[in-house]
């Protein structure tokens, strides 16, 4: 008995097979119930007793043996199938150029990221709304011409549904929905009836802000802005605010960074001014308050409004803004090295 053990186990270790059924042919010979080493665990019954403890552990360890080399030779067909299944031979032999992100991506991005360093939120609401949000609740009085079909795409009359001209209807919905204090960010696309130009589209992207809390000053929305600036465009830039008008803020105002192109000296992009307007804003005024359901004489607020299309381009010097919009990848590979 011990030297069929010991003449299996030396076939054992020089087991070798080119395909699996030869693997499994294997298996049959040695480990099925009329295998080899099948029958000598059938044989077992003969051995002499004070020799069954040795020679049961040798027939134990030849089948462990067997099925641990059977196993081995099995995986190893396997990892060649799967190397083989893990090319695609319908690819196209060109290497496929990878894509990058969109530049009005890039600058939405930094500008949220900025503003969550000092509290604020995300807050977003849908493109299709209602004449209430976009301005019966922000103090646009009927006869506004922003209401005229001049500058709004309107979907249905009577009630009028309309697609969004500016994010501030998600600064609606936030406060009709929610319980100062609120300090919230809306980001998104907005439209507006305009003719399509190299300075205007009939779509482009906004970010807004709005915090609205008790003891909330000018000087809170000031220091707000400066630290915008200086982040976004740079430790040395600085910031002045001019007198506006907006329906729902009050007092209102337009904001200037000085030009990141000349440093304030003057230039054809800053039109010799040394300024730019980047944004505009204001303490909310007390009426959208009260018509949001919000206690205008125990909280205050501020809000400011920006276009991202005017960012990007004080940050990449884009001087037409339908390339946002056109897809050509020969312009958006330019942003590669941006992220």
């Amino acid at each position: 008995m011990k030297n069929k053990i010991q003449q299996i186990a030396q076939e054992i270790e020089t087991l070798a097979a080119k395909n699996n059924e030869e693997v499994e042919a294997l298996r049959i010979k040695y480990l099925s119930k009329k295998g080899d080493i099948t029958a000598l665990f059938n044989d077992f019954r003969t051995v002499p007793n004070e020799e069954k403890r040795e020679i049961g552990q040798l027939l134990n360890q030849l089948r462990d043996r067997a099925q641990e080399k059977i196993n081995d030779l099995k995986a190893s067909f396997e990892s060649m199938q799967t190397a083989e299944t893990a090319i695609d031979l319908t690819r196209t032999a060109d290497p496929i150029a990878l894509g990058t992100r969109h530049p009005l991506s890039l600058v939405k991005n930094e500008i949220i990221e900025i503003f969550s360093r000092i509290g604020f939120t995300i807050a977003e609401g849908p493109e299709i709304e209602d004449d209430w949000h976009v301005f019966g609740a922000l103090n646009f009085p009927p006869e506004h011409p922003a209401r005229d079909m001049q500058d709004t795409f309107f979907i249905e009359k009577n009630p009028d549904i309309l697609l969004r001209t500016h994010t501030s209807s998600v600064q609606t919905r936030v406060m009709t929905s929610q319980k100062p204090p609120i300090r919230v960010l809306c980001p998104g696309r907005v439209y507006r009836n305009e003719a399509i130009s190299y300075r205007a589209h009939c779509f482009f992207h906004q970010v807004e802000g709005l915090y609205i809390d008790k003891n909330v000053s000018f000087a809170d929305l000031k220091q707000a802005l400066l630290y915008f600036a200086k982040e976004m465009f740079g430790e040395d830039t600085q910031i002045r605010l001019r007198p506006s008008y907006f329906p729902f803020t009050e007092p209102s105002a337009e904001m200037d960074i000085s030009c990141n192109l000349c440093g304030g000296k003057g230039c054809p992009f800053c039109k010799y001014t040394g300024w730019v307007e980047i944004l505009g804003c204001g303490m909310v005024d007390p009426n959208v308050l009260e018509e949001c359901g919000i206690d205008s004489k125990e909280y205050t607020g501020y809000a400011f409004g920006m276009g991202v299309e005017r960012i990007t381009n004080l940050k990449f010097q884009v001087k037409d803004l339908r390339l946002f919009s056109e897809n050509d990848v020969r312009f958006l590979r330019q942003f590669e090295s941006a992220w």
